[in-house]
This record gives C-alpha cells, sequence and structure tokens, in this order.
C-alpha cells in the first residue's frame, strides 16, 4: 500500500459512511453546516458535476454528470447562513451557467441569483466558473439591477485559438469567445472579469500561443490564472492524444503569458488610485487591516490593505476606503470617514 498511513478512504459523497466511522449519526438535514471560512462570508454550491465533455477535463469522472440542487434548498441554506451571520456569499458549481436545466427544463441561473438577491441580509453574490457556451444572458439584467449582485463572474476560457478550442472540445470558437467579453462590458459597466487560461495543450503551436497572447493583450483580463496542461489519466485528451508540448515549453508558455497579465493587473489596479470602495475586511495581519472589494474573491484576487495606524477596523465589517496608491497584487488605502 502506497500510504499506509491511510486508515479509509471515502467517495465524494460518501459524508454517512464518514461520520459513523467517526461515531455520529448521518445528518439528513440539507442545509445545516459547520464553517470552515471566516463567519462573514461562505460559499454556497448549487450544483454538482458537469455535463461538458472537454478533452482534457477529469471533473465528471470524479464527480459525475451535472446535478442541480432545488432552489428553494439552496434558498433555505442560504437564510441559514444569514442568520449564522454570514453576508457574502461566493455562489459555486463546477458549471453555474447550466444550472436548473435538469430539474426545471431551463437554465434558471437568472432567477436563483435574482432570488438570493432578495433575501435580507445578503451583502454580497459572488459568480464563480461559468461556461461561455450558451450563457444565459438574462443574468447581465439582475447584475445591472441587484446592488448586491457583484459586478464581477469567473469564466473560464481555457484558449482562443479555434484550433485549440476544437481539439479541447470547448463547442467555442475565437469570435464567440470575443463577442461574449464585449457583450459583459457593455451590459454591465465596471464588471471585472476573471478567466482561467491552459498553454501546452497537446498540438499547440506557436501560432496557437502567439494568438492567445494577443488575445490576452486585448482584452485586458481583471483577473486572470494560467497553468500548464496535464495529461490525466481517463480524460479524452490521454487516451487520444500525445502529450507533445515539451515541459520546457509549457513553462516558457507559462510565465511569458503571465509576465504579460502582470503588467495589465499593475495597470488595473494603478487606475483605481483615487478611487472610493466598499470594502469588507476579512482579517488583521501585523500592521494592517486586510479587506476586499465587490471585485475580489477570498484567496485569489487582490486585496486592499489598510494601516492599522487609521483606526480600528471590525471583521466581517464594510467601510469606505480610498485607494491611495497599488501594486502588481494589492491595493493600499484609508477609511474614508
Amino acid at each position: 500500500m502506497e500510504l499506509p498511513e491511510v486508515d479509509h478512504f471515502y467517495g465524494k459523497f460518501d459524508w454517512d459512511q464518514l461520520l459513523m466511522d467517526l461515531g455520529h449519526a448521518p445528518v439528513n438535514d440539507p442545509i445545516s453546516r459547520v464553517q470552515t471560512t471566516p463567519s462573514h462570508y461562505a460559499y454556497l454550491k448549487i450544483s454538482e458535476g458537469c455535463d461538458r465533455d472537454c478533452a482534457y477535463c477529469a471533473i465528471p469522472i470524479s464527480t459525475g454528470k451535472h446535478k442541480s440542487r432545488p432552489m428553494d434548498e439552496i434558498l433555505d441554506e442560504m437564510r441559514y447562513l444569514v442568520a449564522q451571520g454570514v453576508k457574502e456569499f461566493q455562489v459555486i458549481a463546477q458549471e453555474l451557467t447550466y444550472y436548473g436545466v435538469d430539474i426545471y427544463g431551463a437554465q434558471k441561473l437568472p432567477e436563483l441569483i435574482e432570488r438570493m438577491a432578495d433575501i435580507p441580509g445578503v451583502e454580497w453574490i459572488r459568480l464563480h466558473y461559468a461556461y461561455p457556451l450558451h450563457f444565459p444572458f438574462d443574468l447581465f439584467r439582475v447584475m445591472r439591477e441587484k446592488k448586491n449582485v457583484c459586478k464581477y463572474m469567473d469564466i473560464a476560457l481555457q484558449h482562443v485559438s479555434d484550433h485549440m478550442l476544437s481539439k479541447m472540445h470547448r463547442h467555442v470558437n475565437k469570435q464567440d469567445t470575443m463577442k461574449l467579453i464585449e457583450q459583459f462590458r457593455n451590459e454591465v459597466p465596471g464588471i471585472h472579469l476573471r478567466t482561467t487560461l491552459m498553454v501546452g495543450f497537446p498540438g499547440e503551436t506557436e501560432e496557437d500561443f502567439e494568438e492567445l497572447k494577443e488575445f490576452v493583450k486585448w482584452a485586458k483580463f481583471d483577473r486572470m490564472g494560467a497553468f500548464a496542461y496535464s495529461h490525466e489519466a481517463g480524460t479524452y485528451s490521454y487516451t487520444n492524444y500525445s502529450d507533445d508540448v515539451p515541459q520546457e515549453v509549457k513553462q516558457k508558455r507559462l510565465d511569458e503569458l503571465m509576465d504579460i497579465q502582470q503588467q495589465i493587473s499593475a495597470d488595473i489596479s494603478e487606475s483605481k488610485v483615487g478611487m472610493v470602495f466598499k470594502t469588507i475586511i476579512d482579517r488583521r495581519e501585523g500592521d494592517y487591516y486586510v479587506g476586499r472589494t465587490e471585485f475580489d474573491s477570498p484567496e485569489v484576487d487582490p486585496e486592499v490593505l489598510i494601516p492599522v495606524s487609521d483606526g480600528r477596523l471590525l471583521r466581517g465589517k464594510f467601510y469606505n476606503i480610498k485607494i491611495e496608491s497599488a501594486d502588481v497584487f494589492d491595493l493600499y488605502g484609508k477609511r474614508v470617514k
């Protein structure tokens, strides 16, 4: 056995057996939970699994087909969390935009988010992991009309070259991708877009990579992550493609792409100097309170640092912060009283 210190392995959904092995009875209440995040924010999953067939992805193997949670159950969980003091919600799924199709016969994400926004005590709702194909455009209206729905969208695009998108089984093309980005920015002024891109997918040529670089320069994503392709057993890519881009080439392309994004991020941060943002305080670190704006998701996005000498700030509370300086990763500000 490779891991002799492991007593037992559990499947992703086998929590009843885990609880019983720990000496507890299974929990039948679908909404009660123990928070592992700070008390003022929570992650709220609206579905499991994915019906997409992206060539590189092992998620359908480990989680199965897309399964939406009933809307009333999600809303009840949100009310429960608000009663526990949660103000900010990261709404997550492997594929947000498909929400509702399996149980209601139609895309219901806009309706769900609109109903979430109407729950008293919900200050911020932030959306993670949308798919570009068949995007539910009524969500634009919800984001414009509901002030507590953050102007933020995490939508993984992976690539822009039609050659790569076809091999990846993404079922979108470059033209539609660029049109969607323009729609976001036209329909929801001020929106911050986060995306994830991949380099080194089997068959990626220098021309494909140059096209991706030019796309990043054009799109000027507010937030962007990237990673090098990994040949995952069980995926379509693993079975049907050769992992033919050398590791050193993958790393070189990754570094080059992130260098481009670093300058874009620096310019975006600098443009915020002098502006005032509603900011939630997460913690204190040394001589600074650390907070986030509506455009910043926990753990992955830039933070706002406010000197402790500026006065006492409370974790989980909102303050108006004027940005006084910026670097590539963080903003620095002072409270506006």
